[in-house]
């Protein structure tokens, strides 16, 4: 995600950046230590804490770039203005809404005019191969008809399919430009297996990438990685 992060982002000027959700601020830091000036809203104060000290570690030139506050995406719009932001990244949050729209009315309202959108969005078109490439047959035939599934975490989700978001965001006059697949080769390694070693590593982000640029194989990622412009 971060590469396909850096492909998109090539105006060459600081921007100001929304993360909502931003969880421990990987994200968020990494943009700050960019030159962004970066806002991140999550509403775990546990998981911010963590991105509050991993911040507190960083040079004062990344601090003074990064404030993180204790909320949630659908008070975005009554904390900023229109076009406030260059760039507002949602990843890994409208998994849990029952009904994302009104979240994206509202990140829409606070984009600046060419602004850009990242999302981050479990595969509806693709539920079923987790369940599928595990051996979990009723859970792969339930998966076929319904964009509900329940996460590693034990929570209920839900997932969005790529052409019903591109026809929502469109109606929001933030249309996708481009889209990725995320997690095609390895959604279904253990949460507890071993690391690979560096060089291992490269390659399967090298294969990962490669994957999510291209048809068939990101049509059957885990998640998409999607991008809108104002």
């Amino acid at each position: 995600m971060t590469r396909q992060l850096a492909e998109q982002l090539t105006r060459g000027t600081a921007l100001r950046v929304l993360d909502v959700g931003c969880a421990e601020g990987v994200q968020a830091l990494r943009l700050a230590r960019a030159g962004h000036f970066v806002t991140g809203i999550d509403p775990d104060q546990h998981r911010l804490g963590e991105a509050q000290r991993a911040l507190a570690a960083e040079p004062p030139e990344v601090r003074d770039r990064l404030q993180l506050l204790v909320g949630d995406g659908h008070q975005v719009g009554r904390w900023f203005g229109p076009r406030s932001f260059d760039l507002v990244l949602c990843h890994g949050t409208l998994m849990y809404l029952p009904d994302p729209d009104p979240m994206l009315a509202s990140v829409a309202r606070i984009l600046a005019p060419d602004g850009q959108l990242s999302l981050l969005v479990r595969n509806g078109d693709a539920l079923a191969m987790r369940a599928g490439l595990t051996g979990d047959w009723r859970a792969c035939q339930e998966a076929f008809d319904s964009t509900r599934y329940t996460n590693r975490l034990g929570l209920p989700a839900r997932a969005d399919r790529i052409d019903e978001l591109s026809d929502t965001l469109a109606g929001f006059s933030v249309p996708v430009r481009h889209w990725y697949g995320v997690r095609v080769f390895t959604d279904t390694m253990p949460d507890e297996a071993a690391p690979v070693d560096g060089r291992q590593l490269g390659q399967l982000l090298d294969a990962e990438e490669r994957a999510g640029q291209q048809d068939p194989y990101r049509r059957v990622a885990a998640l998409l990685h999607v991008f809108a412009r104002k």
